[in-house]
């Protein structure tokens, strides 16, 4: 069964904003910084502070950020900082989606739906401008 949580974007802060929020809402908090992962080679030693993937559960209230890493390429202003993310367990699920609501040749951004250090990934914006992300569970 897919889900879809609110997705925020933050260009430095979101580690920041994340605590801020799990202060207000309680639950649990999972941070993970770029240069703790596999990926920190692929960037500049001045992102490894930045957060790659934040959590929060609280009950049945989740929410998801990220800093922005995609500078110079793609720059963060209003309107590109929030994404609906998908996720789920079934990558055939995932798939079917990704596939159907990229449409075609309309999309921004395109990350094709691969396997990542930490599970299943893929984004883009749709013909409509709003933005996707898409995330399954890691292989083991």
């Amino acid at each position: 069964m897919m889900r879809t949580t609110p997705f925020l974007l933050f260009d430095g802060n979101c580690g920041e904003a994340m605590t801020f929020y799990h202060a207000c809402l309680d639950g649990d908090l999972t941070l993970t910084r770029l240069g703790d992962t596999p990926m920190k080679d692929t960037f500049p030693p001045e992102k490894h502070d930045r957060i790659i993937n934040a959590h929060l559960k609280s009950g049945t209230f989740e929410l998801s950020a990220t800093d922005w890493l995609a500078s110079p390429t793609l720059e963060p202003v209003l309107g590109n900082m929030t994404a609906i993310m998908v996720s789920g367990d079934d990558e055939a699920e995932l798939r079917a989606a990704f596939d159907k609501l990229r449409d075609g040749n309309n999309n921004q951004w395109l990350q094709e739906l691969r396997e990542m250090p930490f599970g299943l990934y893929g984004q883009f914006f749709d013909k409509y401008g709003v933005q996707w992300i898409f995330r399954g569970k890691a292989t083991d």
